[in-house]
């Protein structure tokens, strides 16, 4: 397996705890999960990928632990990758996932 799973739980209850209804999707041999049909976050390789958005980038790409998302040789602005993902406790884990919320509540569903 290429992600977690104890950690794609704890992801998708934080979710939960944070009011949304997330969908696991199998993608890039790993797991993503959606909000309204927009990717929130995935886990693959021991890395964990948080979409912030363009405007909060360059703010949480200063975190500790944070770097570029470069899964195609491309960097991804607006995303970025925690390495050691399953050393995050639960108030960095919630973190991360409010400010993903904070960015993907802002898109129009999908249909």
């Amino acid at each position: 397996m290429a992600f977690d799973p104890d950690l794609a739980d704890r992801l998708e209850a934080e979710l939960r705890q944070q009011g949304v209804d997330p969908v696991r999707k199998r993608m890039f041999g790993g797991i993503a999960f959606l909000i309204g049909g927009h990717m929130s976050c995935g886990l693959v390789r021991g890395e964990m990928h948080v979409r912030v958005g363009p405007e909060a980038y360059a703010e949480n790409l200063a975190k500790p632990g944070a770097r570029e998302m470069d899964v195609t040789g491309r960097v991804m602005t607006g995303w970025v990758t925690l390495d050691g993902p399953e050393d995050l406790d639960d108030d960095a884990l919630s973190s991360w996932v409010a400010t993903s919320l904070d960015f993907v509540r802002s898109l129009p569903p999908k249909p």
